[in-house]
């Protein structure tokens, strides 16, 4: 512990929220966030974890109170989030594919997300108080079908997500065909990609800031 403390000391601090959208959290990209989080933890990061399952999040009314001060009137657990989200270096949010997009809570997450939309559109105030560019977000993902197509609807969802919280989307680990509960742990090197992925997203992210 000591001669991890010297090593990263000195360094830049590295928050990295990961965010579970599945209803499984000991499911197959459940393994993955853990592995991404091990690799991030494993370079100095601070990691986090929120699994949405847990919360109670209402679906985004479209009443538009959020044009008038960047917040949402809307008194649930998405009031926990929104400050995490915007203290994050990094966000590496995880899905499995439901009909070709995200799942329900994390699509409910998302969508209330139009708040911090609002901010930054509307009321032209940035969302974060990290510098733009310097802030990065990653996607992991799985579908039980080989489709050629299967994850774009939640790629393109993902990115917008990002966009708001002035987020790069720095990258993505995707896996078709694994459906049922472990099947990723049948696939060859897929946890190791996921823990190199958060580790290099430290890594990466502190090089670029110059800490």
């Amino acid at each position: 512990m000591a001669r991890n403390s010297l090593r990263y000391g000195m360094m830049q601090e590295i928050d990295v929220l990961a965010i579970g959208g599945s209803p499984r959290k000991d499911g197959n990209t459940s393994l993955l966030l853990a592995k991404f989080l091990e690799g991030s933890s494993a370079e100095g990061g601070r990691v986090s974890r929120i699994d949405l399952v847990d919360y109670t999040i209402a679906p985004c009314r479209e009443c538009l109170a959020c044009f008038s001060d960047g917040n949402c009137i809307l008194g649930d657990d998405m009031q926990q989030i929104y400050p995490r989200l915007l203290a994050s270096d990094i966000i590496v949010f995880a899905s499995p594919i439901f009909f070709y997009g995200v799942t329900g809570w994390a699509k409910a997450m998302i969508d209330r997300s139009q708040a911090l939309w609002a901010r930054k559109y509307v009321l032209k105030v940035s969302p974060s108080a990290t510098e733009t560019g310097k802030r990065w977000g990653y996607f992991i993902s799985v579908g039980g079908t080989r489709g050629q197509k299967v994850f774009e609807g939640a790629i393109l969802t993902v990115k917008y997500f990002y966009d708001t919280l002035d987020a790069t989307y720095a990258g993505e680990l995707l896996f078709r065909g694994i459906d049922a509960k472990g099947d990723i742990e049948k696939e060859p090197g897929a946890l190791d990609s996921a823990y190199e992925l958060g580790r290099r997203a430290v890594c990466e992210l502190r090089e670029k800031r110059g800490g």
